[in-house]
């Protein structure tokens, strides 16, 4: 089937802390960094979408976890168009005050530069210890497809390089009818990693629920199927388990996002354990 890595899009997310699946000895982040990757052999980084991490931080995530863990990064969230707070781009390239959130057009070509040369250094450690997997680049809901547009993606897709970049596409123009096909192709020939969602239908905001490889690794992010009830049922997880050599051969990342507490650490076990079940 391939090789794949299970994981969830948070460790040190508020409600996880709280909810109990750390030990109480796990008491700071090291601890429990250290306590996940005992479980765990794949992440995503959902705190440099917020603000770009210092590469002593990136340098300590490395040094707290094993051989063969893997790190997917999600890209600041400049780099997808999304507002961003001012306060947390580097102090030397932020804005004159007055401005609380900003885009990439009030920046400038230069400033947007280096906020791509701070990103990447805060890659670095990561990618030193053979540690990181992909930039995950998730773009808004409200971004519609059109050639413009997805000439843009696969731009700042490239800026993700030499590290693979995913793209997660969150407005349904993009797989509407033969499109899908046509969005799937374009980003298999650049190689750029699609990311499939399982998430609740029909929502203003649903994506279908598209099985597809364009790039290593492949990626899947799961956020559950019932609105308000986001836990996946053991037939939902076994029936996902058994579609999964759809993406394969090769490596496939599988992030649990779905309901808060330790839902997704619960279910990714599960799920890892589906998946240690049919390659054994």
């Amino acid at each position: 089937m391939g090789f794949i890595r299970v994981g969830t899009s948070s460790w040190a997310d508020k409600d996880l802390v709280q909810s109990g699946w750390y030990p109480r000895e796990m008491n700071n982040p090291a601890g429990r960094l250290a306590y996940y990757a005992q479980h765990f052999d794949l992440v995503e980084v959902d705190t440099s979408y917020h603000a770009i991490p210092d590469p002593s931080v990136t340098a300590a995530w490395a040094a707290r976890t094993p051989a063969g863990f893997t790190f997917d990064v999600k890209a600041f969230s400049l780099f997808t168009g999304h507002p961003t707070r001012a306060s947390s781009l580097p102090a030397h390239v932020r804005p004159p005050a007055g401005l609380d959130r900003v885009t990439r057009r009030d920046l400038g070509g230069e400033r947007y530069e280096e906020v791509w040369r701070a990103f990447h250094t805060s890659l670095e450690p990561l990618a030193t210890a053979g540690k990181l997997g992909v930039v995950l680049l998730q773009f808004p809901t409200w971004l519609e497809y059109s050639p413009a547009a997805l000439r843009r993606v696969l731009h700042e897709a490239d800026r993700c390089r030499p590290h693979q970049p995913a793209v997660e596409l969150r407005h349904g123009s993009w797989f509407a009818g033969e499109q899908a096909a046509r969005t799937l192709a374009e980003l298999r020939d650049h190689d750029v990693s699609f990311t499939c969602v399982d998430m609740p239908q029909g929502q203003p905001s649903s994506v279908p629920p598209l099985l597809a490889a364009t790039a290593r690794p492949a990626m899947l992010r799961l956020h559950g199927r019932g609105a308000g009830d986001y836990e996946y049922s053991d037939q939902e997880l076994w029936d996902l388990s058994q579609r999964l050599h759809v993406l394969a051969p090769g490596e496939v990342h599988v992030l649990f996002n779905n309901g808060g507490g330790d839902q997704a650490q619960l279910d990714a076990a599960r799920f890892a354990l589906l998946c240690y079940s049919l390659a054994s």
